[in-house]
């Protein structure tokens, strides 16, 4: 409550939000979730509703983030700078200016991008203009009452934990009034401590998309219905398809400009059907061969696939798998595969891929939950100047990367190697929902699922730590009626099969994972940027009815296991 009132009579830049407290006044629990805590700031930043509070996404949490991280590069380096963007949410454009106006009053040169633009292109403007550090303004997939400020270290990386901790330990010594600094943001123009990002970053980000193609021919034919969510992707994204000879595409018109309000898809999220739903419509019009959507910040592709008229929509695992396949296929074929060559994907992604890997000789690196932990291996690589044995790599929510150039995923490259594949695959009279068919037949039939369960506010906060300790406290012998035959705690660096416990070498997690006597497996990971538990069910049968079943029990016992 002392928190609440000194907002309340600060006189805050913003009367958005000394009406919104204004309105909350005789509301205790509304004023409670705002002030409870200070939004978390950790490696993938910050995320949160929008408004008032230090529990929320406003100038002033954004402006204080900023100086922690003006503090931590002035500490670390001379005359650092920074890369700036923004999505089109509610507010971005407001706190990308404002964090460039914090970092010109700290002495840092600040490169803003002029319009919105993907997250990607921030990741490749980091390392082109060899900047110290990027922010990009994006909630990424999130309802539209979220917003978000992601932190990038030098390479063009989510910010490593160390840096992370570095950063929060400056946030916290400040007093989010009085300890930050800020010049007006034409000001910084004049002055050249704020400075405009060039055309040229995004067409030389484009050239090297283009070098991602596996495919010597144009894609002459191909017909896509493309939906950037009101998001960031238009123009990049339609500018690739063309580059590589896809001239008929359709842009869906109620999703094709920037919306923050995302009034036709309340959930902008291409792993949710109903996010795709004016997509679909519009296909079923004009029969595409092919639906891709991106989401606002354009770091994520979903696709749904026209099969005989009906479109079918298609998993993050199965066009990771499909991708995997496709890639190293042609790459074997141009001759361009490189000698000990590496693919990357998340402990919580299909185990299909490996079994893919395996078939052509790839190294099959498995890391944390987050892109971060993909882009760190290519910097592993890049180190030892091996960066071109990198060949891709992926996560199961719809996140591709086939390329070093960038640290992060890129639904820009996505959309181009999806698109090719589809042409490859239409020029052999088949469909990829033919060519998923044709690898299940061949590798197993893996079936994946996601499970979200909400826990809003601190209490929700609260029972979310208590389902995880409960859950280390008395580990499960069996689930869905199958016995737990080993298991791993990431957060204790610790994993048991047969009796016989060793160590996890990857960096700690508060993630649970059980693996079950019939093959199967099933994950509870509280998720790092929305208040909610997520469950990743995996289930191998025999044929696809088989696995369907064992998923099927699994989604069933979930709820048991969380005691929910």
């Amino acid at each position: 409550m002392t928190e609440y009132e000194r907002w309340l009579h600060a006189g805050l830049d913003d009367p958005d939000l000394t009406e919104e407290l204004k309105k909350i006044q005789d509301q205790p629990d509304e004023i409670n979730d705002r002030f409870y805590r200070n939004l978390e700031f950790g490696t993938g930043g910050l995320r949160g509703v929008i408004g008032a509070g230090t529990n929320r996404m406003n100038v002033y949490t954004v402006c204080k983030a900023t100086q922690g991280l003006a503090n931590y590069l002035n500490k670390h380096g001379k005359s650092p700078s920074v890369a700036i963007a923004y999505d089109s949410r509610i507010k971005s454009d407001v706190f990308a200016k404002q964090s460039a106006a914090v970092l010109a009053a700290n002495g840092i040169k600040a490169h803003i991008y002029p319009w919105l633009s993907p997250t990607p292109t921030l990741s490749y403007a980091v390392r082109f203009l060899k900047c110290d550090a990027g922010i990009c303004i994006t909630a990424s997939h999130n309802p539209a009452k979220y917003n978000g400020y992601k932190a990038y270290g030098s390479d063009g990386c989510q910010i490593a934990l160390e840096m992370a901790d570095e950063v929060l330990a400056e946030i916290n010594s400040l007093d989010i009034f009085t300890d930050v600094k800020r010049m007006d943001f034409d000001e910084g123009l004049k002055s050249g401590m704020i400075s405009f990002i060039k055309d040229e970053v995004i067409d030389s980000f484009l050239f090297e998309v283009m070098k991602q193609s596996v495919l010597p021919a144009k894609c002459d034919g191909l017909k896509i219905v493309y939906t950037p969510l009101n998001g960031t992707g238009r123009v990049c994204v339609t500018r690739i398809m063309k580059m590589i000879g896809i001239e008929n595409v359709t842009v869906v018109p109620e999703q094709e400009f920037p919306d923050g309000n995302f009034t036709t898809c309340p959930f902008p999220n291409p792993e949710i059907k109903e996010a795709l739903q004016k997509g679909l419509d519009l296909s079923a019009k004009v029969q595409p061969d092919l639906l891709v959507a991106t989401d606002p910040d354009c770091d994520r592709c979903g696709i749904a696939v026209n099969q005989h008229g009906e479109f079918v929509l298609m998993s993050g695992n199965e066009v990771g798998v499909l991708l995997l396949d496709f890639i190293a296929r042609n790459r074997v074929l141009n001759g361009s595969m490189p000698k000990n060559p590496v693919a990357v994907s998340t402990i919580v992604s299909t185990d299909m891929a490996a079994a893919v890997a395996a078939e052509y000789g790839i190294d099959f690196v498995r890391v944390l939950t987050g892109f971060k932990y993909i882009g760190d291996q290519i910097g592993l690589l890049e180190e030892k100047g091996e960066a071109d044995r990198y060949i891709f790599g992926f996560e199961e929510s719809y996140g591709y990367l086939s390329g070093s150039y960038v640290r992060d995923k890129d639904a820009v490259d996505a959309s181009m190697l999806i698109c090719q594949m589809a042409y490859d695959y239409k020029q052999k009279g088949l469909t990829l929902v033919d060519a998923m068919d044709a690898l299940y037949k061949k590798y197993g039939y893996f079936e994946n699922d996601l499970l979200s369960f909400n826990f809003e506010g601190e209490d929700g906060m609260n029972r979310m730590n208590q389902i995880m300790d409960t859950l280390r406290s008395h580990a499960p012998e069996e689930i869905a009626g199958y016995e737990v035959i080993g298991w791993s705690d990431y957060e204790a660096s610790q994993r048991c099969d047969g009796g016989k416990k060793s160590e996890i070498t990857l960096p700690k997690s508060n993630v649970l994972e059980y693996r079950l006597g019939n093959g199967s497996k099933l994950i509870v990971r509280p998720s790092g940027t929305e208040p909610k538990i997520k469950v990743y069910l995996s289930g191998k049968g025999d044929d696809k009815a088989a696995s369907m079943e064992i998923i099927e029990k699994l989604r069933s016992a979930a709820p048991k296991l969380l005691g929910i």
